[in-house]
């Protein structure tokens, strides 16, 4: 703890030492800071809980396999906590919903026409749903990716923003240089310096962790995207097995 607050002295000497535009910044860079780790955080534990709660679904969907479209949202629920999104459950929900609405479209035009014949799930309708839940893919990854875009901002703003203080810190510098040598001067001087350089170790002190970490969530993402693909391919087999006409030719 001390040796943290120890290497913060510099940066706490350069704000005390920078001008008032030289302050902003510092606090602009400040800022990203927190947002950074506040936004990397905050992700991480959502991947966590998220990829906890699908091994769970993948657990729950293959003890009941024979009774795939008789799951409620009670059988999901011990563990779908607020706040997180659940893609898994989302991809169940919306694949049961249309798979009973087209079963019950054939049972009810079978008994319109007085036919007896058991009901079956045909190749288009397999294509029908996979097309339909296809979309449900593409709005939870969207909910997965929120908020992840400002990782990307901040390792892009924070060196600029670190650049910015470096040429201010300068123009300072000679700014005082030109007014003569005196002790206010002086000061001036060593604050355009400070500003420069802690300015610059703080832009890349930023930048360089929102780097990395967006990298990392977004190829953590990628893969999971790949996860929810097969989740849905899963249950299509199980409902083709189900619910196909065996074909004994």
């Amino acid at each position: 703890m001390l040796n943290l607050i120890a290497s913060m002295q510099p940066f706490t000497s350069a704000y005390a030492q920078s001008d008032l535009p030289g302050k902003l910044i510092i606090w602009s860079l400040a800022s990203l800071s927190i947002l950074c780790w506040i936004i990397l955080i905050y992700k991480i534990w959502q991947a966590n809980k998220v990829k906890k709660a699908s091994q769970r679904v993948l657990t729950l969907i293959d003890k009941n396999k024979d009774q795939l479209l008789h799951l409620d949202a009670a059988c999901f629920s011990p563990f779908m906590q607020e706040y997180v999104p659940h893609p898994f459950p989302q991809i169940y929900f919306v694949l049961k919903d249309k798979t009973i609405e087209i079963l019950n479209k054939k049972i009810f035009f079978l008994e319109k026409t007085n036919q007896a014949n058991e009901v079956y799930l045909t190749t288009s309708d397999m294509e029908i749903l996979e097309q339909y839940v296809s979309s449900t893919l593409s709005d939870q990854y969207k909910l997965l990716e929120k908020n992840l875009f400002v990782l990307s901002t901040i390792y892009t703003l924070a060196p600029f923003l670190g650049l910015l203080g470096t040429v201010w810190g300068i123009l300072v510098t000679f700014s005082s240089l030109n007014s003569g040598a005196s002790a206010a001067s002086n000061a001036a001087i060593l604050g355009g310096i400070s500003t420069a350089l802690s300015t610059t170790v703080m832009g890349l002190v930023i930048a360089i962790p929102a780097l990395i970490s967006y990298n990392y969530l977004k190829n953590n993402l990628k893969h999971f995207s790949s996860d929810m693909e097969n989740f849905l391919y899963r249950l299509l087999s199980i409902l083709e097995l189900q619910y196909r006409k065996a074909d004994l030719t």
